[in-house]
């Protein structure tokens, strides 16, 4: 048996014999993808009916290691015991893996994932009758729109935008660079922030090539970006607990959940592959651009 006529052979039980719609149907296939996705960037052969519980345990792990909340998390492994109660009715494994599947017991607690409508809601309130406030639409609009890290923001390059292509070339974890596509609003504001308001600050030595400057000419401070948001939040009447990170799982988590191909969310931000191996650094740029166009609300 292999993925794509055992998926085939779901998706006509769905359609006919439980009678599914559409929508339904079509959100049970992508949950399974989603597992097919994963076992090939890890390398994994494994057909259907040989799936142990662990590998579906160590899906789940990287579902939560991206971002992705408990609900939809419960949603996918929905998915998955749909897949083979299916496959076990049709006497097609002898044991589903599935059967005790719960949502990873991890010790550390994820952020608060905001909807679309609330990281709108928080950028909105920023006030851009001010010079602070136009340099802090392009800061959230670009945590927002490429995922960065809150360390990558504030230690981004002008000569690392390119403006002509849309894209920023990011230096990562153990400094390992990646490029990453920004949004056409994004890039909009970055620009009014340069010629407008940068342009007329006193920069000083070391930072001459540094995007996103205080006052003085320094640097912004992670602490700075992090009381910014917290600020901006309460003023927008957000109650999650708010911080740039949230921004990031936000961006990984809109992107999933809108069908995104995971090798290209795992190039944006940057992670290494589970099993250690660098596999994603051959994703052709346009197909990350693509990726961001189709599916990230920002982008639309």
């Amino acid at each position: 048996m292999n993925w794509p006529g055992a998926i085939r052979d779901f998706k006509s039980y769905l359609q006919l014999e439980k009678s599914l719609s559409a929508h339904s149907v079509e959100a049970y296939l992508h949950d399974i993808q989603k597992l097919v996705q994963f076992l090939e960037l890890n390398g994994d052969t494994t057909s259907p009916e040989k799936i142990e519980r662990k590998q579906l345990e160590r899906f789940l792990v990287f579902l939560h290691e991206i971002g992705m909340n408990d609900r939809s998390q419960a949603r996918i492994i929905s998915g998955i015991r749909a897949f083979y109660k299916f496959l076990l009715m049709e006497d097609l494994i002898d044991n589903d893996p599935s059967q005790l599947l719960d949502l990873p017991k991890l010790s550390r607690k994820l952020p608060d994932t905001l909807s679309f409508d609330e990281v709108t809601k928080i950028i909105d309130t920023i006030d851009l009758s001010t010079p602070e406030g136009q340099r802090n639409k392009a800061i959230f609009e670009t945590l927002y729109s490429c995922g960065l890290r809150v360390t990558e923001l504030v230690e981004l390059k002008i000569s690392d935008i390119y403006f002509d292509v849309g894209f920023l070339k990011v230096k990562g974890k153990g400094n390992k660079e990646r490029l990453v596509p920004i949004g056409e609003a994004a890039l909009k504001f970055i620009q009014i922030y340069l010629h407008t308001i940068r342009n007329h600050v006193p920069v000083k030595k070391g930072f001459e090539d540094h995007v996103f400057l205080n006052r003085r000419g320094s640097k912004l401070t992670r602490v700075y970006i992090f009381m910014l948001l917290k600020e901006l939040a309460e003023k927008a009447g957000i109650k999650k607990t708010v911080s740039p990170h949230t921004f990031r799982h936000s961006f990984a988590t809109h992107l999933i959940e809108g069908g995104a191909d995971l090798r290209a969310v795992q190039e944006m931000l940057g992670h290494e592959s589970i099993t250690t191996t660098e596999i994603y650094t051959h994703i052709d740029r346009e197909f990350l651009r693509a990726t961001l166009v189709q599916f990230h609300p920002r982008f639309k």
